[in-house]
């Protein structure tokens, strides 16, 4: 196929599932495809190994978005999207440049909004300011904080991770801090399962951070959470990860919250042509394994509508997941904690992508 007959595809975003897509339709599409990325950033900024940083345990990797554009075959654009005109077929870009596509992605992610009253790890620069946290801990300055999962977080791991992070940190340093972990989930990581909940369970009791389960936490100040049902919980402070609101695209369809509703192949439902996946779909679950495998779906889409021999199967979620610490990691998946389920990429990696995994690894 030449490339005058073949689909141009643009891709908007830069995160895991727009790179998922990219390198799923270089190897299913091949030559049927021109793919275009558009992305604001330089890099890919893969935060799942964030919560190593403040203990100075691991690092942020970031790898050039250009390099890995490349190795897919696809063009990098740098902008921000902005609109859609899907008439016209055409993304509007946030300094007002129409660019034209057959197929459009739409990988954007979703909106975190910080709580002001609480260090909301997940945010610019929110590594360093857990790292002076962790400071303070070490020379006994803060000798009491809450780890507050808010309500309707769908991925409360990293949480997780840190309370723990932070127990190891503080029996290294011969201390014994009082670590409140408070969530609304009936267990904890309910969403793996009874027998990964309860290996995380004994777990959070062996490192002495006490669970509160089935509570909703207000955070009134920096020192002063209300739990419910419950008292007060007065602590030194309080750290918590951001809620989300979906990108709310203008020309395309959203639900009241802002995320795309899509079918189980990633078409966004009333608009032709346009596909979606990860954080800004209205998949109640925010993952960045799961951002992939939509991206699969999406691609595989894409590919059969260029004219490919592939059956496009349906986005049928897998859950996976590696709860890190600087003692050693926990593979978690849904139903069980333990041995590879079929289907499952194994062994589990924060990168959980097809595509991805394979090409950040090599």
């Amino acid at each position: 196929m030449s490339g005058s007959d073949s689909l141009n595809v643009l891709i908007a975003g830069g995160g895991a599932a727009a790179l998922e897509a990219a390198f799923r339709l270089q190897r299913v599409a091949e030559l049927r495809v021109r793919t275009t990325i558009l992305a604001p950033d330089d890099y890919l900024a893969t935060h799942a190994m964030a919560v190593l940083v403040p203990f100075a345990a691991g690092a942020v990797p970031h790898v050039s978005l250009a390099g890995l554009a490349s190795d897919a075959g696809a063009r990098l654009s740098r902008g921000r999207l902005a609109s859609v005109d899907t008439a016209a077929h055409q993304v509007i870009t946030a300094d007002g440049t129409a660019i034209d596509y057959d197929a459009l992605l739409v990988a954007v992610g979703a909106i975190p909004h910080a709580h002001p009253h609480a260090l909301t790890f997940g945010g610019p620069r929110t590594d360093e300011r857990m790292h002076g946290l962790i400071q303070d801990v070490e020379e006994g300055f803060v000798r009491r904080i809450a780890f507050i999962v808010p309500e309707g977080a769908t991925w409360p791991v990293p949480l997780y991770e840190l309370a723990l992070l932070t127990a190891e940190r503080a029996y290294d340093m011969c201390l014994t801090p009082e670590l409140t972990m408070v969530t609304p989930e009936a267990t904890p990581l309910a969403l793996f399962g009874a027998e990964a909940s309860q290996a995380l369970a004994k777990r959070l009791d062996d490192a002495g951070v006490t669970v509160v389960t089935g509570t909703r936490a207000e955070i009134l100040t920096s020192r002063l959470v209300e739990l419910r049902p419950g008292g007060d919980l007065t602590v030194d402070h309080v750290v918590t990860l951001p809620t989300f609101a979906g990108p709310a695209v203008p020309g395309l369809p959203h639900d009241r919250d802002g995320y795309l509703p899509v079918d189980d192949h990633g078409r966004v439902v009333g608009a032709s042509d346009v596909f979606a996946a990860g954080d800004a779909t209205h998949h109640r679950i925010k993952q960045g394994g799961l951002a992939c495998q939509q991206a699969d779906a999406a691609a595989d889409a894409i590919a059969a509508q260029a004219g490919a021999a592939i059956e496009p199967q349906p986005y049928t979620p897998t859950l996976q997941g590696v709860l890190l610490t600087e003692g050693g990691a926990m593979f978690l998946r849904r139903g069980t904690s333990e041995g590879p389920d079929q289907g499952l990429l194994w062994p589990p990696t924060k990168i959980a992508g097809r595509e991805l995994s394979r090409v950040l690894s090599a």
